[in-house]
């Protein structure tokens, strides 16, 4: 049986605690939904003034070339690659994870000619199944989304099949794919394969190079912490860089934007899948943000983040038995950082706990959610949230009718 004694002992043995101090966080405060977003390191807020009051009030549209603003989507690209297992010229930062997905599917799609279907998981985030129904919409029906359950997914894997779309990470229940066998599944049916990573980077190891994954996309507000609307990244492997092509020919895209000649031709390598001009003050949150992960190993993060969420649960079901249905899978080696909950009142349950201070979100129609970020997550608040809940449940204060009314965000 967990003790907070033996909790409190695991933080004074942790090799991440001190990095709670790099980020703001409000007092009296357990923060559970930073894979929704993440909370905001000290160094992005400095160096957003920076750009504020330094960059751009100061340099103006010199800051293009004094401060590199130009170069800001590869370099924030190549910081991004180094946690996802990407060789360096293979990861870009820009535009939003939906617009990435777009551009690679359209990608994937011309490099498979003769075959007409994107494979996905029916329980995909929704932007990712949207995307590429607008896809097959654009090219008037030629193309087939097939949308089955996850079990399904191998099996389904045919000569028809251009591209398998999946998220490494389910978002409603922290499912983890096996990236290596799935992706080794796709080749040898010919397929490309383009994962999600927007709930695993940041979160665990990835290893895109090593499990010669095609293609990827993945946001940077999550795990990354580089604020709301951060700019999303993706990657596409070498040796597909020389053959690939975006359907959204942008100047930033271009081998000489500032040329400025009337007809598109691409950059070389990743800079190519570029498309308009960087948003520089969210992009330089984000490079900001990276620089915290310098000295983090992310086998670390993992190993208490696989703790964490097992103490998390151990709790829940010994205070709350049969209270709330565990969604997420049992073994920590098929989930990523989150623990989610089913509860039919799912709802003002999560708003009574945000009132007490422990913030989670709610995937309707009924699932708690809890994102475990290790970086300012300790073994205490994992203590603290289990027992406010148990308190909120216990109590019934969630039926106050405070508790009731719905937000727009979830």
């Amino acid at each position: 049986m967990i003790s907070r004694e033996y909790l409190l002992q695991l933080d004074r043995d942790d090799p991440l605690a001190a990095m709670r101090a790099q980020f703001v966080l409000p007092e009296r405060t357990i923060y559970l939904d930073g894979n929704s977003l993440g909370a905001m390191p000290r160094a992005a807020a400095e160096r957003v003034r920076r750009t504020l009051d330094h960059d751009w009030s100061q340099a103006l549209v010199r800051s293009w070339n004094s401060a590199g603003w130009v170069d800001l989507p590869q370099r924030v690209g190549d910081k991004i690659g180094r946690l996802i297992g990407a060789r360096a010229g293979e990861t870009l930062a820009c535009d939003s994870t939906s617009v990435n997905l777009f551009k690679l599917l359209s990608l994937a799609v011309k490099l498979r000619p003769g075959r007409n279907v994107i494979l996905s998981d029916r329980e995909n985030f929704p932007t990712d199944l949207y995307m590429a129904e607008g896809l097959s919409a654009l090219l008037g029906g030629a193309l087939q989304l097939r949308a089955l359950a996850p079990n399904e997914i191998e099996s389904a894997i045919d000569d028809d099949v251009a591209v398998v779309s999946l998220s490494h990470v389910n978002y409603r229940n922290g499912a983890l794919y096996d990236m290596a066998a799935i992706t080794r599944r796709a080749h040898e049916r010919g397929a490309l394969m383009l994962w999600d990573l927007a709930h695993s980077a940041g979160a665990l190891p990835i290893h895109l190079a090593d499990c010669d994954v095609d293609l990827a996309v993945g946001c940077g507000y999550k795990y990354l912490n580089g604020g709301p609307g951060a700019p999303a990244f993706l990657y596409v492997a070498q040796r597909l860089q020389g053959q690939a092509t975006t359907p959204l020919s942008g100047w930033f895209g271009h081998e000489k934007p500032f040329e400025f000649v009337p007809s598109y031709a691409p950059a070389a390598g990743i800079a190519r899948m570029q498309v308009g001009t960087p948003a520089i003050i969210s992009m330089s949150s984000l490079d900001a943000a990276l620089d915290v992960w310098d000295t983090v190993s992310l086998e670390q993060v993992r190993a208490k983040s696989v703790r964490q969420c097992e103490h998390f649960v151990e709790l829940v079901e010994q205070w709350m038995p049969g209270r709330f249905e565990l969604v997420s899978p049992r073994d920590s080696a098929r989930r990523g950082s989150q623990v989610c909950l089913r509860h039919a009142q799912a709802w003002p349950i999560m708003q009574a706990l945000i009132a007490r201070g422990v913030i989670g979100d709610v995937r309707a129609p009924d699932i708690l959610r809890f994102g475990f970020t290790p970086l300012y997550v300790s073994y205490a608040d994992i203590w603290d949230a289990a027992s406010t809940l148990r308190d909120i449940i216990d109590a019934g204060s969630w039926q106050h009718a405070e508790f009731q009314a719905r937000a727009k965000v979830t």
